[in-house]
């Protein structure tokens, strides 16, 4: 068996410049992190003696005998790519819901990928396993995402994606040092109920942000380096009011990326405390990130209602293997 440990990330700044459509024509940067929640993978070989081939256990059990009736798409397509002939089991959990904006279905694919390349005894460098996750979501998949998920569940921790034309990359990481170790204190991660898929989402705004909102990318690319300045030298509030802009810019894009249930907590939220914010992902729902000094969360959770927060820690955890025997 094979169990492979695989993070979440949030992206703070730069989301929608790792799309092709965008960076092929303007280049790319994305500041992001990966955090202490995970999607765990285990891959086991199955006997010929079971009434099923194979078995699938996500939100629902798959027992099939042809691998073209999974229904699972990733897990389809990954066993027909890498030509499994014999009997699996896979088995997922998470620690976050799906379709919520915190890459889990990239994190799914690397995770797995991972898993499978173990099994043929396969090593691969973190940008060597990002770029083959890459292909797998765009070229098999044929999914409207970006790049940025992939790269930030390969490599793990605080980082600044630099994108180039040709969709080469580079990670810097930005150190975690005692101080922005404390940033996270200030950030509250809320689950607003609404689950979408970022294919869903943008795949209804992406294709024309090189036409008609070219000065708006331009500016959503300028601020990774603004709030890469900005953690370097601690000042985390201008961060947070950072967060506000990037915001308010984002939703300029897209009429789709918000609705009044998220533009109504967002308010509540800035009227209460927090500085600065933003759904994560693509938009239309999952969970919103928030930046409230830590003096003023107790004020703020005494008042809001019927969303759920939670905890975490940035993480510097790439996706690993934990068990192979």
């Amino acid at each position: 068996m094979i169990i492979s440990k695989t993070p979440y990330r949030i992206s703070f700044f730069g989301g929608g410049t790792d799309y092709p459509s965008w960076f092929k024509e303007n280049k790319g940067k994305i500041l992001s992190t990966t955090i202490d929640k995970y999607i765990y993978l285990s891959l086991r070989d199955l006997g010929p003696y079971f009434s099923y081939k194979h078995r699938v256990i996500w939100s629902k059990v798959e027992n099939v005998s042809n691998v073209k009736l999974i229904q699972h798409n990733v897990v389809r397509e990954m066993l027909q790519y890498f030509k499994v002939k014999h009997g699996v089991e896979i088995h997922y959990q998470g620690d976050l819901p799906a379709r919520s904006g915190m890459g889990s279905s990239s994190s799914f694919v690397v995770g797995l990928m991972n898993a499978f390349l173990i099994k043929k005894k396969i090593e691969l460098s973190k940008m060597n396993l990002a770029k083959k996750s890459i292909f797998f979501e765009h070229k098999i998949l044929n999914e409207i995402v970006g790049i940025q998920d992939q790269i930030s569940a390969s490599y793990g921790g605080l980082n600044k994606i630099d994108i180039k034309k040709n969709g080469n990359f580079n990670v810097k990481e930005i150190k975690i040092s005692k101080q922005i170790k404390n940033l996270d204190k200030n950030l509250v991660l809320l689950f607003t109920g609404i689950q979408r898929t970022a294919n869903d989402i943008a795949g209804q705004y992406v294709s024309k942000l090189k036409k008609d909102k070219i000065m708006e990318m331009k500016e959503i690319n300028f601020q990774v380096e603004e709030a890469e300045q900005l953690l370097l030298k601690n000042k985390f509030d201008d961060f947070g009011k950072l967060l506000n802009d990037g915001w308010k810019l984002k939703k300029s894009l897209s009429k789709v990326i918000s609705n009044k249930k998220i533009d109504d907590l967002y308010k509540f939220s800035i009227n209460n405390g927090a500085l600065g914010g933003k759904l994560l992902g693509a938009g239309g729902g999952g969970f919103m990130l928030l930046y409230i000094p830590h003096h003023n969360q107790k004020k703020f959770f005494k008042k809001i209602k019927n969303v759920i927060n939670v905890p975490f820690n940035f993480s510097e955890e790439s996706s690993q293997i934990i068990l192979n025997n």
